[in-house]
């Protein structure tokens, strides 16, 4: 990483999280405020219950986003290790499998017998995975279907491991895949555009690459590339 983008990144991180310090504070305040107007008596503080509830929320949304970002602005070198792919993504998949299953999506997974171990760091690729299962997810409200497949990938200066995440679900236009890895770019009402800028970067981290292919209606497909053990 650039040194002067590496100390940006850094005086980021501590900016966020001295904001998100008193952004804690005020909404334990705002909670407390709200419990001495639990019970309104006419329509006047009822207006009053209902601003200090709409306070609350922003505040807690703006927490949700000092998560993402420093989440975001903290990935860097990575400490990486030879793993199993397989298990960390059977792993992932099994964690995410009841929220799925609430959301009336089937998860496939196909694994090959065959695939090799990969450079990686666990955790961290596990977060890149959940924010593309999620992503998924809520790129089919009405329920669908994922794929997740990986296979050795032959070719190219080095060998590399290929893995996809596959949705049936509504797709994305042109103009929105072209911005899909960008910061704070988002669809979704209430999104922090966050997930899949940080999903890009912990692949990046890992030496490898990320790929997204959509027709609307038809559904939507990422492809991870990452250097073999």
């Amino acid at each position: 990483m650039d040194t002067d983008y590496a100390t940006l990144a850094e005086l980021a991180g501590g900016f966020i999280h001295e904001i998100k310090n008193h952004l804690g504070t005020l909404a334990l305040n705002i909670q407390l405020l709200g419990e001495d107007w639990e019970d309104p008596q006419n329509q006047r503080e009822r207006r009053a219950a209902q601003r200090i509830q709409r306070l609350h929320g922003e505040c807690q949304r703006l927490l949700e986003l000092s998560n993402d970002f420093l989440r975001f602005a903290r990935i860097r070198e990575l400490d990486l290790k030879q793993t199993d792919l397989a298990v960390v993504v059977s792993e992932m998949v099994d964690f995410f499998a009841p929220t799925a299953m609430a959301a009336g999506i089937e998860t496939k997974t196909y694994l090959g017998a065959d695939l090799p171990m990969a450079m990686m760091n666990a955790d961290a690729f596990k977060q890149a995975l959940l924010n593309l299962l999620l992503n998924a997810e809520q790129a089919m409200p009405e329920g669908g279907e994922i794929i997740v497949q990986a296979a050795p990938e032959a070719g190219g200066a080095k060998p590399m491991v290929r893995l996809d995440v596959i949705d049936t679900g509504k797709g994305m236009a042109p103009e929105t895949l072209s911005k899909v890895f960008k910061p704070f770019y988002s669809t979704k009402q209430g999104g922090s555009g966050l997930g899949l800028a940080t999903t890009k970067r912990i692949i990046e981290a890992h030496g490898g690459s990320i790929a997204v292919d959509s027709e609307v209606g038809k559904g939507t497909k990422f492809t991870i590339r990452l250097p073999r053990a």
